[in-house]
């Protein structure tokens, strides 16, 4: 979106102009590509989705996001916190999740994919407790990482140590 022009500055004019622009991007044949996650920001970005994917993205997931994104790539405080936010934006843009897991796929050997799950359980059950979306979207996720119910099962109950 460019300028709003002069033309349109008025209130019923920039909502027009809004609107136009939304219509514009949805049937563009050539709408800009997302660029392709790397796995790092892959798995901040799939955390965010889970945490939103109830509809409640509670201050405490984010807490769990920044402490997990902190631990497993040995970021600090701040820097958890700023690709929480990087992810943020890439995952709001993103209009699937196997771009997120596909990623995460070919960067993690099959045998170190259950600890993103339990990290991703994790920031699940940050918010005191399970949800029929995030158990869902979860299912969805461990298949697309080539893990069976029986791994994510053992992850969640890892998760619900910690």
């Amino acid at each position: 979106m460019g300028a709003l022009p002069l033309a349109e500055a008025s209130a019923g004019g920039y909502l027009t102009f809004m609107i136009k622009s939304l219509l514009s991007s949805l049937f563009d044949p050539h709408p800009p590509r997302l660029p392709e996650p790397d796995a790092r920001l892959a798995l901040a970005a799939l955390l965010v989705r889970l945490a939103r994917s109830d509809g409640d993205y509670a201050q405490s997931e984010m807490d769990r996001i920044d402490r997990v994104l902190a631990a497993y790539h040995h970021l600090s405080p701040f820097e958890a916190v700023k690709l929480r936010g990087e992810a943020e934006e890439i995952e709001a843009a993103a209009p699937d999740t196997v771009r997120f897991t596909r990623a995460l796929k070919s960067a993690t050997a099959h045998e170190d994919r259950a600890g993103l799950m339990q990290a991703l359980w994790s920031v699940a059950l940050a918010d005191g407790g399970r949800d029929a979306q995030e158990d869902s979207f979860l299912r969805m996720v461990a298949n697309l990482l080539g893990l069976n119910d029986v791994e994510s099962a053992h992850a969640r109950q890892k998760a619900a140590k910690e």
